[in-house]
């Protein structure tokens, strides 16, 4: 989330009215991310996200907010994409497909302790079960082909030693999803990005609480183990070394599976998933800082972090105690 394109007040007031949200009466750029252009939107009926997409399709996103729909109707805390008089969710702004949706209360916990791990280890399996149902099918746009097809591209801005780690995972990974264990895998509708700044606690009423799920804008159908992973690769890792922190990972893994046990297969290829889920967001953070892109408010995060996790997980594979 970044500021990409300019939305003037006078417009955004338009969008929020033609959706019976009532007059704007503040709107702010929201600093933190990296893909969209978004908005806190305030108006006389509440708070709202609005979201400009830059690299979506109208086409596409048809998937991304019926997904919302859908898991809200299951009970499960996500923001609630909010429809034109006919229904329709995308919405033109500024000559971008844009969507407006419910502000989730609550913050971010960047230091989560192993009870902020454990709750998001049970919604994302509660949030598993509940997209099984869910009618639409769209790939995962970040996942194994756009890897093969991004790899390419970064690698001339790479010493030798990351292009050659870089290479070698590629073709491990290649290797394990087209693998018949890799192809048994569960599989359904997944956040794909569910780091910790996508996701709201709230300790108003007594204990933290979580209170939702955000930024469903990389979701797509694949392993629900890569879910897992992305969650224990930045809710259970020391940010600084990369390193797995255990009391926290076994936390979130007991929690998921207290509401959908992991199958045999799912428990052998976790350490497989860790690595590529480092890999998919190491890619993801070359790309973004050897080739970025023009924004108001956007630093490019550094892709050293990833980097580092991954040669963790290759060094130190981790399975859960059961």
């Amino acid at each position: 989330m970044a500021v990409y394109t300019e939305v003037g007040f006078d417009e955004a007031d338009a969008l929020c009215q033609r959706l019976g949200l009532g007059a704007l009466t503040a709107l702010q750029g929201i600093h933190s991310g990296i893909e969209n252009t978004n908005y806190y939107a305030t108006t006389v009926r509440g708070q709202w996200v609005l979201t400009l997409f830059e690299r979506l399709s109208a086409q596409q996103l048809p998937y991304y907010l019926q997904l919302m729909q859908h898991l809200a109707a299951h009970g499960i805390p996500v923001p609630a994409p909010q429809p034109a008089a006919d229904g329709g969710l995308v919405h033109m702004l500024a000559g971008k497909p844009a969507s407006v949706v419910t502000r989730l209360p609550g913050s971010h916990r960047l230091r989560p302790a192993a009870d902020h791990c454990a709750q998001v280890g049970a919604m994302l399996a509660r949030m598993h079960l509940a997209g099984a149902d869910f009618p639409l099918q769209q790939p995962h746009l970040r996942g194994l082909a756009w890897w093969a097809e991004t790899v390419p591209v970064v690698l001339p801005y790479l010493p030798d030693e990351e292009a050659t780690l870089l290479r070698e995972e590629l073709a491990y990974q290649q290797h394990v999803a087209t693998s018949p264990a890799g192809q048994a895998l569960p599989r359904g509708p997944i956040h794909a990005d569910l780091f910790r700044d996508n996701v709201m606690f709230d300790d108003t009423a007594g204990p933290d609480r979580l209170c939702g799920f955000f930024d469903f804008y990389f979701a797509g159908t694949d392993t629900w183990l890569f879910d897992i992973a992305v969650c224990l690769n930045d809710w259970c890792s020391d940010l600084d070394t990369g390193a797995l922190d255990e009391p926290r990972a076994n936390a979130f893994v007991a929690a998921y599976e207290a509401v959908r046990a992991l199958n045999p297969g799912e428990v052998r290829a976790l350490p497989a998933l860790l690595r590529a889920a480092a890999l998919r967001f190491w890619i993801s953070r070359l790309w973004d800082w050897h080739l970025p892109r023009a924004s108001a408010l956007l630093t490019p995060k550094d892709p050293a972090h990833f980097e580092r996790l991954l040669k963790h997980r290759i060094v130190q594979p981790w399975h859960p105690s059961r």
